[in-house]
């Protein structure tokens, strides 16, 4: 009996004490939590809510009306007097076109930024020749230049090209490496051991073979990294794709949710038909992000780039 009055004792001298120093670090963590989901939570709401009953029951926490129809006019599983009954324009949506349109601008551009990065990271990195830092160094300055100041030129050699509303117009700009992804691959490049590349040089190895049958499996978390990070910014690429890009045969997914907007009746957006897009639209990055979102934090963190 007294073993375990001391044992209950010794328990709560180790139980934490809650006090102010340890309340006040939790409430800002759970209020910057509940800020970062409320708009998800706003969106969905509205999503599943009846645009006639949006504003009477603008305050509610609750969908307002609960109702699937703004996904049935997004998928265009809805008459135009359907539509038009819950809120819509009853305007034909391409919206599987733009999915696709995404889905092939995000996965070409994302495949080929990620090898032609990785290509130069590895000559920047492995590779002896003159001028090698001040070259990196310039590139790597362009970080600063906003893209809106490349925006322009790319545009008049695209339309020089004769390849406005095409898909490989709508790609050119972004086939070949980009600043950030040398950067995150030469910092892992740097890292790896040379004793397994220097033993292939004595076998007669070159350059070309190293790099593709040593380097590029060795480095294959952080180029997994790298093509999720760049698949997510080009799947929200939006400025863009609206320059060269005004057919509903080449339009994106971003584009298409303006289009869808712009389809005001009588002056109203469906805002939940827009909401409900803009889920739907949001919902392969968040899986991604969600399925291999530990990967990426900790193949940055290795990488050292913040």
């Amino acid at each position: 009996m007294s073993e375990t009055r001391a044992l209950l004792t010794v328990q709560r001298r180790r139980a934490p004490r809650i006090t102010w120093r340890t309340v006040v670090p939790w409430f800002f963590v759970v209020l910057a939590i509940a800020v970062s989901v409320l708009p998800f939570y706003w969106v969905l709401r509205t999503a599943l809510s009846t645009n006639s009953m949006l504003a009477s029951q603008s305050a509610s926490l609750l969908p307002a009306g609960f109702n699937l129809g703004a996904f049935a006019r997004v998928f265009g599983l809805q008459s135009s007097a359907e539509a038009i009954a819950q809120g819509g324009s009853g305007a034909s949506i391409s919206f599987w076109t733009y999915l696709m349109n995404s889905a092939v601008f995000a996965t070409v551009t994302t495949a080929c930024a990620v090898f032609f990065s990785a290509m130069a990271a590895y000559a920047f990195a492995r590779l002896r020749w003159k001028g090698r830092d001040k070259v990196f160094g310039l590139f790597l300055a362009t970080v600063l230049v906003p893209p809106i100041f490349t925006a322009l030129p790319n545009f008049l050699l695209v339309r020089n090209l004769g390849l406005l509303n095409t898909m490989l117009g709508l790609v050119l700009p972004y086939l070949f490496m980009t600043p950030f992804a040398i950067f995150f691959m030469r910092q892992f490049f740097l890292n790896m051991s040379r004793e397994v590349e220097e033993a292939a040089m004595l076998d007669g190895a070159k350059h070309w073979r190293i790099f593709f049958q040593i380097v590029l499996p060795n480095a294959a978390a952080p180029l997994a990294t790298l093509a999720l990070l760049t698949f997510m910014t080009q799947w929200n690429e939006y400025f863009w794709p609206l320059l060269v890009a005004s057919d509903d045969s080449t339009r994106v997914l971003t584009v298409g949710l303006g289009v869808f907007k712009s389809q005001s009746p009588q002056g109203a957006p469906d805002w939940s038909g827009l909401m409900a897009a803009t889920l739907i639209s949001a919902l392969p990055v968040l899986i991604l992000f969600a399925i291999f979102g530990k990967r990426i934090v900790n193949s940055i963190g290795f990488n050292g780039t913040k």
